[in-house]
């Protein structure tokens, strides 16, 4: 191994180790109690991970982690143990928000997800099979993808990792060589090796902001499935776009408000009441909170004769 091999290394070894340290008193356990089953059976137990995002107590986690919970506790790397209060639940995007009473003071900046590459840093912190506060590292390889929730609706814009992750993992926090949190661990795939999924932190801000003033997230449907794209470079230059990313309508369900509204399967979404739209989180955005059930002026790029040309479309989604 070469010098600069080991000044990489040893950069590298670094960063992680500074990532870890500056999250280890923000990660908490999250040790579940479910109901006793039916027939007077024991309850279930279970366990996962959070982090504090706020300097009152506000924790984020995965939906499945609590689902079901009749008791909640938390306890930190200091030694804080307290019971939690489920805040809100959103099993659309596995998002579930959480109040604990006693805590450190500590608490995780949220970073963006919008500006993630593939190739940088992520550390994963968490509790995997029950090992308290464990640290993991890997790259993000891929953006933009779509796991099915339990919910059943596909939860969007989820950044797939190598990093290892392990049950116990779920709810913990993705973090970047900043220590600021780009994404919400939630799920592996048994039988594959290196891969690795956590909810966009975009997506679990807005999640969880809606969690906390009403506790449930309110949507609109459109009836569509959708993928984030690069726009073409001479079409934003010449429109002096402010983005350079577009949502792409992949598919139209039949019977659905896209459809009744006149949504086309290849349509890119690159507008909706004004505002750009870069991601699919971007048009979730408007799905739901307070632009529920409230027509959508949507400015699209639709392939006519091979050209892409510009369209107004309004859509009302459906409830």
């Amino acid at each position: 191994m070469g010098a600069r091999d080991e000044f990489i290394l040893d950069s590298y070894s670094a960063t992680v180790t500074q990532v870890a340290h500056t999250a280890s008193a923000a990660v908490a356990h999250i040790k579940v109690r479910k109901a006793a089953q039916r027939g007077g059976g024991p309850g279930a137990q279970g366990s996962g991970s959070g982090f504090l995002f706020t300097p009152d107590g506000f924790t984020i986690t995965n939906a499945h982690v609590v689902e079901g919970a009749t008791e909640l506790r938390a306890a930190f790397a200091d030694g804080t143990e307290s019971t939690a209060r489920l805040v809100g639940i959103d099993a659309s995007t596995d998002i579930a928000v959480l109040r604990i009473e006693s805590h450190p003071s500590a608490f995780l900046p949220l970073g963006s997800s919008a500006a993630l590459q593939p190739g940088q840093l992520a550390v994963a912190v968490g509790n995997p099979l029950g090992f308290d506060f464990t640290v993991t590292a890997g790259i993000v390889s891929a953006l933009g993808r779509s796991l099915p929730s339990r919910g059943g609706r596909m939860i969007e814009d989820v950044i797939q990792t190598d990093v290892a992750l392990n049950p116990g993992n779920s709810g913990g926090p993705l973090l970047d060589s900043a220590a600021r949190v780009i994404g919400v661990n939630t799920a592996v795939i048994p039988s594959a090796q290196g891969l690795s999924f956590a909810v966009a932190i975009d997506t679990a801000r807005w999640v969880a902001g809606e969690l906390m003033r009403h506790g449930a997230v309110r949507r609109g449907k459109l009836g569509v499935q959708c993928a984030a794209v690069a726009l073409p470079r001479r079409w934003v230059r010449e429109n002096e776009w402010p983005v350079a990313t577009g949502v792409r309508v992949v598919e139209v369900v039949a019977g659905s408000a896209a459809a009744r509204d006149g949504l086309r399967s290849g349509d890119i979404l690159v507008g909706c009441d004004g505002v750009p739209l870069a991601q699919l989180s971007d048009l979730l955005k408007r799905l739901a909170g307070e632009g529920y059930g409230k027509p959508l002026l949507l400015k699209l790029l639709r392939p006519v004769a091979g050209t892409l040309t510009p369209f107004y479309l309004t859509v009302t989604p459906g409830g």
